[in-house]
């Protein structure tokens, strides 16, 4: 790269090689000029009052590119099908959310790539809860001219990851429909009045769930185990058993969520709010049992949990006993 430096008042009927940022603390801050603009006499005193005395002329060589260029050919070897992007802002591409679902970030790819001297890739966190229009990931080279080299070598990683899933993508959920089993005799007696239900159909709607079915076994074990196999056969994707998940004695969620699943992933999660979650699957429903935090804290192990189950990915025992890092959830 060739750069020279022309002072601004000489620099009327010159091409901007490169945005240039307005910055007024507490009120703006973005383009002032885009790549392209052509400089005209009344944008000297804009130019100088934010600090531009000079303009550079760039000729960059064959084996180097323009920051808007490398971003661009980095961006689209990142993103998967849930993604959309629009113009380059300032070198930077914006990856947006093209659907509502669980955002997918390859962690380690992006950590290799972030490896590599003048590449900056920034995602929100992985296995998160995204919807339709969400900026998820930044992606810019640092330096305006960048080597092609180093651009080639992220596009290479990017391709050979897709060949098992796009670095960064969001994965729309699978699971549509849930049945609520409340249990407790003071709400099946109507001595409470339940409020899980309204508390649970406000959330699974922001997923895009919808609350087929909801009964009231109160605490028999049969019965709750009876009305978790119902719901299953009836091949609703998601049950939700409130309520019965502590040790005390007339608490039976735990046992009869174990006598209905065919497979259970965990009683108990390094997580508060929300330790003494359930998690287990009868064939392909999944079935949370939920402690009481899920119905008046703002976010829960069950908040973490359910995008990852809503997408049917493969939850563990292991990817849960990871989750106690950053497991403290209270604000």
């Amino acid at each position: 790269m060739v750069k020279k430096e022309i002072p601004v008042e000489q620099a009327i009927g010159m091409t901007l090689a490169h945005d240039l940022t307005r910055i007024v603390p507490g009120e703006f801050k973005g383009r002032a000029f885009a790549k392209g603009h052509v400089i005209r006499e009344a944008d000297i005193p804009v130019l100088l009052d934010i600090g531009k005395r000079f303009i550079y002329v760039l000729e960059i060589g064959p084996d180097e590119l323009h920051e808007n260029d490398a971003a661009l050919m980095m961006a689209e070897s990142l993103a998967g099908d849930g993604l959309e992007w629009g113009d380059v802002h300032e070198g930077k591409v914006v990856l947006k959310a093209s659907t509502d679902g669980m955002l997918w970030v390859n962690r380690e790819v992006v950590t290799e790539m972030n490896l590599i001297d003048g590449i900056s890739i920034t995602t929100r966190s992985s296995l998160i809860h995204v919807s339709k229009g969400t900026s998820v990931a930044g992606v810019r080279p640092i330096p305006l001219v960048i080597e092609r080299s180093k651009v080639a070598k992220v596009v290479e990683i990017g391709n050979a990851a897709k060949a098992n899933r796009s670095v960064i993508d969001v994965i729309s959920y699978k699971m549509k429909t849930a049945a609520l089993v409340t249990t407790g005799s003071e709400i099946q007696s109507g001595r409470i009045q339940d409020k899980s239900g309204a508390v649970l159909r406000e959330k699974l709607d922001g997923y895009g769930v919808q609350v087929v079915r909801q009964v009231f076994p109160g605490d028999e074990q049969a019965a709750i185990v009876r009305e978790i196999v119902s719901a299953a056969e009836l091949g609703v994707d998601l049950i939700l058993v409130t309520g019965g998940m502590s040790v005390d004695p007339d608490d039976r969620s735990p046992a009869s969520i174990r006598d209905a699943a065919t497979q259970v992933v965990t009683y108990g999660t390094p997580m508060l709010p929300g330790s003494m979650l359930m998690l287990a699957y009868r064939g392909k429903t999944a079935i949370f049992g939920l402690p009481g935090a899920v119905l008046h804290d703002a976010r829960t192990s069950f908040d973490v949990l359910l995008p990852r189950v809503l997408a049917r990915m493969k939850v563990t025992k292991a990817d849960i006993a990871d989750l106690g890092v950053g497991g403290w959830l209270n604000a």
